[in-house]
């Protein structure tokens, strides 16, 4: 139970790899704010789940581009629990494959108004609840591989990860006095229900052949990650982004 007595909000919570996450740290003691954009559904039953391993979490709505919604999620934190020790900026728009020459606006601004703005802010709230709490804090986000590395068409995601590392590694400075440690995760290729649906031809092996471990990666394997950085063991690490990719990071380099 290294996250006893611990509050923890995840962004984003509601399937996939948030999902994972929130019900990895409430196994080890935290309790669980369930952050969901629209259809609750995905959220009540991450609640559900967590309930069924007699864990502590609550689902709460917004969108966390939009500030109004922001703001009142994080007020409802506070004025709920009193306190935030854990957050994970997990909450991220992909449109998946676009050619750098059709990006709109519409897209690019949706894409890094959740990726990076609804991080930053999110980010910054989370810290004034540490900072007035005075036990200091871990903020976690969800990168990707795709902010070190570039694939094509992938333009808007790209970036928007490439500036979360860069927040990543400011805010770990800035926020050092106060005892909140930021990292980041780089998750590589993850298997989740969204990837089977985008790619109706999807082969696990085929993947896993062009990974230098063998085989692809799975939420649980994020999430155990995320648990390690969430507790005191990870008390001297901050600034960092680490790939949790099965060494796909490694063998790009190689072939650049």
């Amino acid at each position: 139970m290294r996250l006893a007595d611990k509050v923890a909000l995840i962004t984003g919570a509601g399937r996939g790899i948030g999902r994972s996450i929130a019900v990895a740290l409430a196994g080890e003691g935290a309790t669980v704010v369930i952050n969901f954009p629209t259809e609750p559904a995905g959220a009540e039953q991450v609640v559900a789940e967590i309930a069924m391993g007699r864990g502590q979490s609550v689902a709460i709505q917004a969108d966390i581009a939009d500030s109004a919604e922001r703001d009142a999620m994080f007020e409802q934190v506070r004025r709920r629990f009193g306190r935030l020790d854990i957050l994970v900026n997990n909450a991220a728009f992909d449109p998946d494959t676009i050619d750098f020459l059709d990006v709109d606006e519409e897209v690019y601004d949706r894409v890094l108004d959740v990726n990076l703005k609804g991080a930053f802010f999110c980010a910054q709230s989370a810290a004034r609840l540490m900072i007035e709490a005075d036990h200091g804090g871990r903020i976690i986000n969800i990168s990707s591989v795709h902010g070190q590395q570039s694939l094509p068409a992938h333009a808007p995601y790209s970036l928007s990860k490439g500036g979360l590392d860069a927040l990543t590694r400011q805010a770990a400075v800035d926020l050092a006095p106060h005892g909140i440690t930021v990292n980041g995760i780089a998750p590589g290729f993850i298997e989740v229900a969204r990837t089977i649906a985008n790619f109706p031809k999807y082969s696990r092996e085929a993947i896993a052949e062009r990974i230098p471990l063998g085989r692809v990666g799975f939420p649980k394997d994020i999430a155990a990650l995320a648990v390690f950085l969430a507790s005191d063991e990870s008390g001297f690490l901050t600034g960092q982004v680490i790939p949790c990719d099965g060494g796909t990071l490694a063998l790009m380099s190689l072939h650049r």
